[in-house]
């Protein structure tokens, strides 16, 4: 297998020519799929294919990089929604709408990449320990909610882990092509934690 690591960057100007490579990268994944090429990618970017081997030796890497970031992105946000509940308790259905209103922000653009990221992009132990302490974090603060609400059965804790994987698969593997919409993913919900849903709030309200 290709040697996936880069050379890290230290210097803000290091920093900032990583970034410009991996924007470039998400934006000619999303255009090309894997039939983009680092030449193709090193263009886009403007920089020389020996800047953008520096950091990331293939395609690979790369991936590996934007998924990193995303990562990042996404627990930066989500944690920020996880303190806004804690904080004003709203009802289940609107706390996890909330919840699920974020994730499909954060998926809806660049479809083709985000499938790329979810199916290609390979980990090492770090970062998958990293992956799953995310799962883990997010998992507690949805076990959090459901004890609070009174849902989730006799173990809300392996309720909650259930609905984040079963989501994260569906999101990954079947809607990731089409538009992602918070109701599916919140009829999805309720068929996972195996209580239906209210008929009268089966869509929001226009």
């Amino acid at each position: 297998m290709t040697e996936v690591r880069r050379r890290t960057p230290t210097q803000r100007r290091s920093r900032e020519t990583v970034e410009i490579v991996l924007e470039a990268a998400a934006q000619m994944f999303s255009r090309e799929g894997l039939a983009a090429t680092t030449n193709r990618i090193a263009e886009r970017a403007g920089v020389s294919i020996g800047t953008l081997y520096q950091y990331f030796p293939d395609k690979h890497a790369l991936l590996r990089g934007l998924a990193e970031r995303h990562l990042r992105e996404g627990a930066a946000r989500l944690e920020v929604v996880f303190a806004e509940l804690r904080r004003t308790e709203p009802s289940f259905e609107q706390t996890v709408r909330t919840i699920l209103d974020t994730v499909v922000e954060l998926h809806r653009d660049r479809p083709v990449l985000h499938a790329l990221m979810h199916r290609v992009a390979p980990r090492d132990m770090v970062e998958l320990a990293e992956l799953r302490a995310f799962e883990e974090h997010l998992a507690d603060e949805v076990a959090h909610h459901l004890t609070r609400c009174g849902r989730g059965g006799t173990d809300p804790a392996l309720t909650a882990r259930t609905m984040v994987h079963g989501l994260d698969t569906h999101l990954h593997r079947v809607l990731i092509h089409r538009s992602v919409d918070t109701d599916q993913l919140l009829d999805l919900v309720y068929r996972l934690i195996g209580d239906p849903r209210p008929a009268h709030r089966v869509r929001r309200a226009e």
